[in-house]
């Protein structure tokens, strides 16, 4: 309870637009912003630029933030819509057409379990940035593919197309990654973890 007060004490802070504040909310969130960002952003570099123009807009909006509801679920959602935005500008988003056919990739072994966090974020990195923000909204935020494509701007095939194309180079990469060297009988389960 303590740390909730802490908390509206340095928000209330914010939204009267003291430095002091705003420098112990950036503190406090640092490290869960800069997570969300590193999902959706190729490199450290980028995740930190992201994340900084993520905290300005919660700067600037921080008067619009409802108490009664929780800020780091606030938080993220500004993070996750400025990583998208950030991608726009660049020109990093670009989503192949629908596939004829997809299926769900099987959910036996528990490959992704033997790997640490760093290994795995290096893994979902390396996707284009367009497989991987949509992988991002659905595996790890917990979108829907009808939200995602609303988000996006794209239809709910296409947002279904890239998570299937992500997951099959995703399993291709950490099955490899694990030392077994071939995807034929193995699978990946990716499971939803929604940020708190």
């Amino acid at each position: 309870m303590e740390d909730l007060n802490q908390i509206h004490t340095i928000i209330s802070g914010c939204c009267d637009k003291n430095r002091g504040s705003q420098e112990l909310l950036y503190r406090k969130f640092f490290g869960y912003a800069l997570s969300i960002c590193m999902r959706y952003a190729p490199n450290r570099e980028e995740a930190i630029e992201i994340m900084n123009d993520g905290f300005l807009k919660i700067f600037q909006r921080i008067s619009t933030f409802d108490n009664s509801r929780p800020f780091k679920a606030w938080l993220s959602k500004i993070m996750v819509n400025t990583a998208i935005d950030f991608l726009r500008s660049k020109k990093k988003l670009v989503f192949t057409d629908q596939a004829e056919h997809y299926h769900e990739l099987g959910k036996e072994d528990n490959v992704v379990e033997k790997l640490s966090y760093d290994e795995l974020l290096m893994h979902v990195q390396s996707l284009s940035p367009a497989y991987r923000t949509v992988f991002n909204l659905y595996v790890m935020e917990g979108y829907q593919h009808n939200e995602i494509a609303l988000l996006l701007g794209i239809s709910q095939g296409t947002s279904k197309s890239n998570l299937f194309k992500a997951k099959k180079i995703l399993q291709e990469k950490i099955i490899t990654a694990a030392g077994k060297g071939t995807t034929a009988n193995t699978t990946v389960n990716f499971a939803v973890h929604k940020n708190e």
